[in-house]
């Protein structure tokens, strides 16, 4: 088991990436380039990283003060939930990540989530890029 977002959690997650081509091909379509954080609320940086080029995962680990083009943050609760249920477990992933967002469970320190969701090429792998999540095996 690994440590939400620990260096090994997050190459874990680069795997799960890298190995989904509803993930990695469908974003390597658009040309997708970022470097994405995940982290807590609350907290000065975030906790682990991942670097995008054309769709794939290419490095991932601890935060290390990158530029991200994608900081993602909620409370351990929050992400212990969807990493076990899924951020759609109440109905479907695309519903619950607008409702995670809206109701500010899911913040965005950086990046533009409105123009990801009216983007379905962005929007689809993204949101499946959360339920990624489930199949990792994460410290409770």
């Amino acid at each position: 088991m690994a440590e939400l977002f620990s260096a090994d959690w997050m190459n874990a997650l680069k795997d799960e990436w890298n190995g989904n081509p509803d993930v990695k091909d469908k974003l390597a379509e658009i040309g997708f380039n970022s470097v994405i954080a995940c982290g807590f609320k609350g907290d000065d940086k975030p906790t682990g990283v991942f670097v995008v080029k054309n769709g794939e995962c290419i490095s991932a680990g601890d935060y290390n003060d990158e530029t991200v083009d994608w900081d993602m943050r909620a409370n351990r609760k929050d992400w212990m939930k969807w990493v076990t249920k899924g951020i759609g477990f109440m109905g479907s992933d695309m519903i619950g990540m607008g409702k995670a967002y809206a109701s500010g469970a899911l913040k965005f320190q950086t990046g533009d989530y409105g123009a990801m969701a009216k983007n379905p090429k962005m929007a689809g792998p993204f949101v499946k890029s959360f339920s990624l999540m489930k199949s990792l095996d994460t410290d409770k």
